[in-house]
């Protein structure tokens, strides 16, 4: 088969380039030089022509007999060039925008991951300055605490150095003074005796007063070293010096006390005023009924022995004795009798007849020969039917009364125009404050009756936990008031026994004695130790003394009471028959009974021993 003719070999290229499915050569006619069978027709599919087939093979047998292979090429190359194909344009938009949106993405992404980055950092920033703030100031605040400790510790260390210094110093001038004294005294005495030298240099003890010896080799005589006046004058020098000393400590001592806030003398006069304007208004009220009678009140406790347990809230007690009204009688019974550590009564109130009584009306009828009927519609209850209990006088119930009294007839009182009554409740006594902005008196009314006529009272005041309401103890504290104002009487006018007194029951506070424990063991000191040996500069030995003689009770387990069977108070304190011949009254009668509490008893006094001791050696 031989090769296709020049024509056919343009017309397949011209199809190639303009993109052409396929061509399929042949010739139009018959070609002598063309192998291809003239009657198979060329098919040829062109993208862009809208001719007739048959035409567009016409016009390219025209084209490829008429023009040359080179020119063909040629126009095929600038027909490429000057009209070239769009490839794409709606894909690259869509490309385009997405990568754009991709990359806003990643850059919001990269700006926020640098924001937590930065964030970050910052709260670490801030966590290590809190840190290092936290350490800090654990430091500040530790070496804060070191430095006002040993601040502290050097001031308490200056100030006991200066009050030793200034002890020291007193008492050496107290010591140089009676030095002086000793020398002059010494000198005066050896004046006319020529055989002594008053300035001879071979003195040998300065501090026993002795003048010195006079040593003549010549004569051989020697002077006699005891000499009987100077000695004496030396023992004086002493005891005066010491004496010295003790006064300065008893100074100090009482200067770091804290005395009452309130002038005890001042209080207990405007109580006993107060008192006595209740009395006239109580008269008017009690007149014509049948409630006990109150007498003039009586000032009882430490406040009116002229000492105090506490620095403020001084509680002022006085005593209001009580008498049967018309038409009844008290009789004491002794509840206790078989108990020879405690005695305590019950008033028994019974009606007595007033038939023989002259004058008549309204609560003058006899509770035992008038109908009950008639009592009941003419005359007031009987004393028996309002603050008894079985016959018997009812603390509970004669409080109560008192409240009621005192409130009805505060409004009517001078007082009550400037100051403030406040009731405080109580189940034994009547208890109650005043207050006018600037001070305050706390009262407590007790109330009681007397045994026969004697300064001893059955009292409604408390001395356990529970106490029947029907008991009334029996109260001594009239007759040690006035012990204690028998005691002012006799005493110096510069007696420190009550300082003495309040400053120990201050220091045994928390140590579990009682106030009257202390009071008591005074008591007694004071009816052996002379007056005059109760002054400053007997302070701390009085103090020790205390304390000695509560050890002494504690360890044998006894302290008697101070008016219990005491036949050596003084004739102005009247007691009754069977209280002057009773038998002594143990106050540590719980000690006795129970070894516990004697072993705890003794743990507590060796404390308060301790505690003592640091106050009047001036180191606490």
């Amino acid at each position: 088969m031989g090769q296709p003719c020049a024509g056919h070999r343009a017309a397949a290229a011209a199809a190639g380039a303009v993109g052409q499915v396929s061509l399929i050569a042949s010739c139009v006619g018959p070609c002598s030089s063309c192998p291809q069978s003239p009657g198979i027709a060329v098919h040829a599919v062109a993208s862009g022509s809208c001719l007739p087939p048959s035409a567009t093979q016409g016009l390219l047998s025209i084209l490829l007999q008429t023009m040359d292979t080179w020119v063909l090429w040629f126009l095929l190359l600038q027909s490429v060039l000057q009209y070239p194909q769009p490839v794409g344009d709606g894909l690259d938009e869509v490309t385009r925008l997405r990568m754009e949106a991709r990359a806003k993405l990643q850059e919001e992404k990269k700006i926020r991951l640098e924001l937590e980055v930065e964030e970050l950092a910052l709260k670490q920033d801030v966590w290590a300055w809190g840190d290092l703030l936290c350490s800090a100031l654990q430091l500040w605040q530790l070496w804060t605490g070191v430095g006002l400790l040993l601040l502290l510790l050097a001031l308490c260390y200056v100030c006991r150095k200066r009050s030793l210094r200034r002890v020291e110093h007193q008492v050496a001038n107290d010591g140089a003074n009676g030095e002086e004294v000793r020398n002059v005294d010494a000198n005066q005495e050896g004046a006319g005796n020529e055989e002594v030298d008053v300035g001879n240099e071979a003195e040998e003890d300065e501090d026993n007063g002795v003048n010195g010896e006079e040593n003549n080799n010549d004569g051989g005589n020697a002077q006699d070293l005891d000499n009987p006046a100077a000695n004496d004058e030396a023992n004086a020098g002493n005891e005066l010096a010491e004496r010295g000393q003790a006064d300065n400590i008893g100074r100090m001592v009482m200067e770091n006390v804290q005395w009452p806030v309130q002038d005890l003398l001042i209080g207990c006069h405007w109580i006993i005023l107060l008192m006595d304007s209740f009395a006239v208004y109580f008269r008017r009220v009690l007149s014509n009924s049948f409630y006990p009678v109150l007498q003039e009140a009586i000032g009882v406790g430490s406040a009116f022995e002229g000492w105090s347990p506490r620095e403020q809230d001084v509680v002022y007690q006085v005593l209001v004795p009580m008498t049967p009204p018309r038409g009844h009688s008290f009789h004491l019974e002794l509840e206790s009798a078989g108990q020879r550590h405690v005695r305590k009564f019950r008033v028994r109130v019974q009606q007595e007849c007033t038939c023989g009584s002259a004058r008549r009306g309204k609560n003058r009828l006899c509770f035992l020969h008038h109908p009950e009927e008639e009592l009941r519609n003419n005359q007031d209850p009987s004393l028996v039917d309002t603050l008894c209990t079985d016959s018997y006088l009812d603390v509970h119930k004669t409080a109560r009364w008192f409240y009621q009294l005192v409130r009805a007839v505060w409004p009517a009182l001078l007082q009550s125009h400037n100051w403030h009554l406040v009731l405080l409740p109580s189940r034994r006594s009547c208890q109650f404050k005043v207050t006018n902005g600037t001070e305050s008196f706390r009262i407590e009314i007790l109330f009681g009756v007397r045994q026969g006529d004697s300064d001893i009272f059955v009292s409604s005041q408390p001395m356990e936990v529970y106490t029947s309401s029907t008991v009334w103890p029996e109260s001594y504290a009239v007759a040690e008031m006035k012990f204690f104002k028998y005691i002012a009487r006799q005493a110096p006018s510069d007696s420190l026994h009550l300082n003495c007194l309040q400053f120990f029951t201050r220091v045994q506070l928390g140590f579990g004695f009682s106030t009257y424990t202390i009071k008591t063991i005074v008591m007694h000191l004071l009816s052996i130790v002379p007056m005059s040996q109760w002054r400053r500069g007997y302070f701390v030995r009085r103090l020790v003394d205390i304390s000695e003689s509560l050890r002494t009770c504690v360890e044998v387990r006894r302290l008697n009471h101070f008016i219990l069977g005491n036949q050596s108070l003084p004739l102005e304190i009247c007691l009754p028959p069977e209280v002057l011949m009773a038998s002594s009254y143990n106050l540590f009668h719980d000690l006795e009974i129970d070894p516990v509490a004697h072993s705890q008893a003794m743990c507590q006094y060796v404390d308060l021993q301790r505690w003592l001791k640091l106050i009047v050696n001036n180191e606490h």
